[in-house]
């Protein structure tokens, strides 16, 4: 079954970015991209999906292939999944107008206009991922994050793998994952999470009840995982505006060049640092790890 619709772009849009992002794995394992366009395989309320963008100056056409039938909870994590992987989610004015004048982020947010933050599909993949890549280079995360895909998804009828679900990955044993490669406290602490939300001892779905603030602080209570993995996945998950990442190195680094001194500043410090830019601190890191990269190289964490 096929579903589509329309998005328009908003003006400026960055799509090298939003590209770029999804580009990561140059196996195109669970993503495709091209030049105007991104495929990419997720499972969502345990169906195989292919999300395809193809995108236009003004407007994104979004279909959805669907291995089996379209329900209504089917379709919004539909909706809500193109919304994260195009980047729409948040807003990018209000911390653009809010550090304009600024002397530290002002520079950089005028070198960098429109700069969006892409999100993961689901939150899910977004908090898998940082389990992922805690502690360890890109290069290496991304290898086991294809290694996650191929033991726990599943392939759409087109052939490409699809993102699982915490279902699918409950089912796997801590032995299927240190036998590629993953150390057995990383590969504890992913089933630990994929257990809590398969069972719902864990709801990630957020709600009056249950906001983003609740889940960050019941993942903050999971043996492994710390408040960089945290902040991470509510970042790439929810696109909550006000994730402090002040224990990654590479904002760290950023600071370092940005305040012109010789060493990174410490954690404590760079905490201190981006709480002045409360509730904006997301579009804050995401406007540092940019100034990292070269001009014509738009690739991010």
């Amino acid at each position: 079954m096929t579903w589509q619709r329309k998005l328009p772009l908003p003006a400026g849009y960055r799509l090298r970015d939003v590209l770029a992002f999804h580009r990561r794995d140059a196996e195109s394992t669970a993503e495709q991209v091209g030049a105007d366009m991104l495929r990419k395989g997720v499972m969502l309320e345990g169906v195989p999906v292919v999300l395809a963008v193809d995108f236009a100056p003004t407007e994104a056409t979004c279909t959805a292939d669907i291995d089996g039938s379209a329900t209504p909870a089917l379709e919004r994590r539909i909706d809500e999944a193109f919304s994260s992987i195009l980047g729409l989610r948040i807003d990018p004015g209000p911390f653009c107008a809010f550090a304009a004048d600024d002397p530290l982020f002002g520079p950089i947010v005028r070198r960098q206009p429109g700069l969006r933050i892409v999100q993961s599909a689901t939150v899910f993949e977004a908090l898998t991922w940082a389990i992922i890549g805690q502690q360890i280079n890109l290069p290496f995360a991304i290898a086991l994050r294809r290694t996650f895909i191929q033991l726990a998804g599943r392939r759409h009828s087109c052939g490409l793998w699809c993102y699982p679900e915490a279902p699918d990955a409950a089912d796997l044993a801590v032995d299927d994952l240190t036998s590629r490669k993953f150390s057995r406290a990383k590969a504890e602490t992913l089933l630990r999470f994929a257990h809590l939300v398969a069972s719902g001892e864990l709801d990630l779905e957020p709600g009056a009840d249950n906001p983003v603030e609740t889940i960050g602080q019941r993942l903050l209570d999971i043996k492994g995982i710390g408040p960089w993995t945290v902040n991470y996945g509510l970042l790439r998950g929810y696109g909550h505006a006000d994730c402090s990442l002040h224990g990654d190195v590479a904002i760290r680094a950023a600071l370092q060049r940005l305040l012109g001194e010789e060493q990174r500043p410490d954690i404590v410090r760079t905490e201190q640092i981006l709480q002045q830019y409360q509730p904006h601190r997301t579009m804050a890191a995401a406007h540092l790890w940019a100034s990292l990269a070269p001009p014509d190289d738009n690739d991010t964490a």
